[in-house]
């Protein structure tokens, strides 16, 4: 794979756990139950996007739950494993790997 195919893959599947965190964000059912697995409070979300992993987080968030992802899925017009494909790339942040 090309490495301009590869940041287009990379950009997409960003934008893809963008627009998920926002459909967590925006659900009451949904923000708690994100808020309890990933530890964080409500008011850290906006800097621990900014955190390698984090993306790749909310989409596997969306995937632990079969009635969110086919909520998410028709929400944003995609077929539901295209939010698999897109976990991908946004998983390779092997930097931070602990030893």
């Amino acid at each position: 794979m090309s490495m301009q195919k590869s940041q287009k893959n990379q950009e997409s599947a960003e934008a893809l756990a963008v627009q998920a965190l926002a459909f967590v964000a925006s659900d009451p059912e949904l923000l708690p139950r994100f808020l309890a697995i990933t530890g964080i409070e409500a008011q850290q979300i906006r800097r621990a996007a900014q955190e390698p992993g984090f993306l790749a987080g909310v989409l596997h968030f969306i995937l632990a739950h079969e009635p969110t992802l086919l909520r998410f899925s028709q929400e944003a017009g995609i077929a539901p494993g295209e939010v698999g494909i897109a976990a991908l790339p946004l998983g390779n942040d092997d930097h931070e790997r602990s030893s």
